[in-house]
């Protein structure tokens, strides 16, 4: 090809077929996860995360690569989940910013942007670690860069980009121990592999299946009935008056041509447009920054009647100067996973509570919102899985009050921790207190194996019931009790026969085996105090704390 530039137009079809291909691979991705455990999330966490990029970029105007990109990094940040997630935000976000400002995207353009986005990822992880997603972003980007001195068109870079990460991919079990052993790949870097492919495909001429964007999932966060509005987003109104009316006796040469010019021009100068025509009669609603010109529209089809104009934005100062007088000094976000530990948390005194945790990683944006609900100056955060610690770290920094991400990995650790804190002490306090009792528990599950695959030295079969402390694979047998009992007895030897230990049972499980698998434990530690809990967690048959 002569051409040697990108258009928006041709990179919105370049991102978009990316998300596609990577939502068809979605199950295979999760599959490559190192553990065998069935929440291997990998692939939906990008696929949901890509989704959220892809509307933006549906709803961005311009065909400018500057404000594709833009749109894509945006709505990558606002759905980002996960690790993976996260990560592949910020390479999006490194990219939109090289190419901030250009119309089309010339071949040293895409070369800069590879390289901004691969520097980006990296300085978003806090300990970044080869054999991941990481490699395969700077490995690429590094090839690239160097085919580009040679004055290789913009086509041979993304060719070289695509060879280039593939040979990543393939050595990121040398670098990382743990996906030797496991006989898998990086899950991250395929997933990125994947989007990228979608890049080629579209430069190719390639067609995947006709792709249309999944609806938005329902992301629950569940807070107290007292909580209501969000500060941040009230503050922000664009259109300020909320008109409503009735156009009546309307002129005899009125025809549906006419409402739709009064539709279009409506959303020209407002949003929220709802036109209802029945027989006679027009109801019209929109909001704008000038009902006189709304008004002043309507009267051209006829006679208005039942009129109703409402300032929102001084609605709004009311509502927040409501909110700020209840604004509390601290409060605590938590992940939740099931209706069980909901009912801990509410127990403990935890009311606002994100729906997460294993099965389904919340994006920065649930988190940010749930942190500004909050509506406290100190926010502490529970991220309560090590996947989404990161998304929570990013969401702290969307919203305009002190958040501090407490790092707790499960959801034992978790609730060690909001036990832990007090209204009644200062931040300080409050932060030595939750990590001495993280620090001070050990966190246990049991689940079962989704395949084949080798930890630690240990054989694993698909099936296998296995029992992890502290997100470390320990145990594996073929009865769901009998690994549960082990596995708590190694976490009680690992404290001391004194200690306190909680079983919480969830699917495939019920009180009467939690009972029978703390009596098994009793029979050999008749000093341990073992209370039994319903959990309802998905996918794990026991969680465990020890302390």
């Amino acid at each position: 090809m002569e051409n040697t530039t990108i258009c928006g137009a041709v990179l919105k079809d370049m991102y978009l077929t990316g998300a596609a291909l990577l939502e068809k691979n979605r199950a295979y991705i999760d599959s490559l996860n190192v553990f065998p455990v069935p929440d291997g999330d990998t692939g939906t966490n990008m696929s949901m995360t890509m989704q959220s990029a892809a509307r933006e970029i549906q709803n961005c105007k311009s065909d400018s690569v500057s404000d594709v990109a833009s749109a894509a990094s945006l709505g990558a940040l606002k759905g980002a989940r996960g690790n993976s997630g996260v990560i592949l935000s910020q390479i999006f976000r490194g990219f939109a910013r090289a190419l901030s400002g250009k119309e089309e995207m010339t071949a040293e353009d895409f070369s800069i942007a590879l390289t901004a986005g691969s520097e980006a990822a990296y300085k978003a992880v806090m300990k970044p670690k080869e054999g991941t997603m990481l490699t395969v972003a700077r490995m690429m980007a590094e090839a690239v860069a160097e085919e580009a001195k040679t004055g290789a068109n913009l086509y041979k870079l993304i060719d070289i980009m695509i060879e280039k990460g593939e040979e990543a991919l393939r050595l990121t079990p040398e670098l990382l121990p743990v996906l030797k052993e496991a006989g898998v790949v990086d899950s991250g870097g395929k997933g990125l592999i994947t989007i990228l492919r979608g890049f080629k495909m579209v430069i190719d001429g390639e067609d995947v299946d006709e792709y249309v964007i999944a609806p938005q999932p329902e992301e629950s966060t569940r807070i107290s009935s007292d909580e209501g509005a969000d500060l941040e987003v009230l503050g922000d109104i664009e259109f300020g008056y909320c008109t409503e009316f009735f156009i009546i006796h309307l002129d005899e040469s009125f025809s549906e041509t006419d409402l739709d010019k009064l539709r279009e021009k409506l959303m020209k100068i407002g949003d929220s447009v709802v036109i209802a025509h029945d027989g006679d009669f027009i109801k019209v609603h929109v909001h704008s920054n000038c009902p006189g010109k709304i008004i002043q529209l309507a009267l051209r089809l006829g006679e208005v009647d039942r009129i109703k104009i409402e300032n929102m934005r001084e609605q709004n100062r009311q509502l927040m100067d409501e909110i700020k007088r209840n604004e509390k000094e601290n409060a605590v976000v938590a992940v939740s996973i099931s209706d069980g530990i909901d009912e801990v948390y509410k127990a403990i005194g935890i009311n606002h509570l994100i729906q997460g945790g294993q099965t389904m990683n919340p994006s920065i944006e649930s988190i940010a919102k749930a942190i500004r609900k909050a509506n406290a100056r100190n926010v502490f955060v529970l991220p309560n899985n090590s996947n989404i610690i990161m998304a929570a770290q990013q969401a702290a920094a969307l919203v305009d009050r002190n958040v501090i991400v407490v790092p707790t990995k499960t959801m034992m650790q978790g609730i060690s921790a909001a036990l832990a804190y007090s209204d009644d002490v200062d931040v300080d306090t409050n932060v030595e207190r939750m990590s001495t009792a993280i620090q001070n528990m050990l966190s246990g599950s049991v689940t079962y194996a989704v395949r084949d695959t080798q930890f630690n030295g240990t054989k694993i079969n698909q099936g296998d019931i296995i029992g992890l402390l502290d997100n470390t694979i320990t145990q594996v047998g073929t009865s769901v009790d009998a690994v549960a009992v082990s596995l708590l007895c190694e976490m009680i030897d690992k404290k001391d026969e004194e200690a306190m230990a909680t079983i919480f049972y969830g699917e495939g499980a019920d009180e009467s085996n939690a009972q029978a698998v703390a009596d098994a434990v009793n029979a050999k530690y008749p000093d341990v105090e073992i209370s039994v809990q319903y959990g309802g967690q998905p996918l794990y048959y026991y969680y465990f704390s020890v302390e």
